[in-house]
């Protein structure tokens, strides 16, 4: 059974920079546990990073959310501290916005039974990338959420959100 494991967006600004909120550290350990876990199993695990340019002020997202945050090459951008050793070579996914159409291309590459996504923001990254998923892969494939392993500063927003999910036939388990 190949399984792909997904973590979204577990970069230092949506952790404790420029978006940083209360709780989000929390959620470290489950991450690298299902890191360790998938590579242990030789199972895959990709990455997604919120990735902006000096220009992000004039986006859309930009002029929504006035908040400079995950420009690349800054520390902001780099992948949380507890989580950052366990990069090793897994393919990353740069999107300058809130889903990634490149995942969305490589899990249509790819026969996956079962794809697991965590990190951040539960509500907004986590559930655009979740719909990408579960529209790229197979229609047999399980598409599946990580409850403790993915979070949002408005929990309230987050329970609307896997709702709608789990209406999608996404599992948040």
């Amino acid at each position: 059974m190949a399984k792909l494991l997904v973590v979204v967006d577990y970069q230092i600004d949506f952790v404790d920079g420029a978006l940083g909120f209360k709780g989000a550290e929390k959620i470290a350990p489950s991450i690298a546990s299902l890191i360790k876990e998938f590579r242990k199993n030789n199972d895959d695990v990709v990455f997604t990073f919120d990735t902006h340019d000096a220009d992000y002020l004039n986006t859309t997202e930009g002029k929504y959310l006035p908040v400079p945050h995950c420009l690349k090459g800054t520390a902001g951008w780099g992948l949380y501290p507890e989580i950052a050793p366990l990069l090793g070579d897994a393919k990353i996914f740069e999107k300058p916005g809130f889903g990634s159409k490149e995942l969305g291309h490589y899990i249509e590459e790819h026969s996956y039974d079962e794809i697991y996504l965590c990190g951040l923001v539960s509500d907004i990254c986590v559930f655009s990338n979740a719909i990408i998923a579960k529209s790229s892969a197979s229609p047999y494939a399980k598409i599946k959420v990580v409850r403790d392993a993915t979070s949002s500063f408005d929990l309230e927003m987050q329970e609307k959100a896997f709702d709608v999910l789990k209406h999608l036939h996404i599992e948040i388990i």
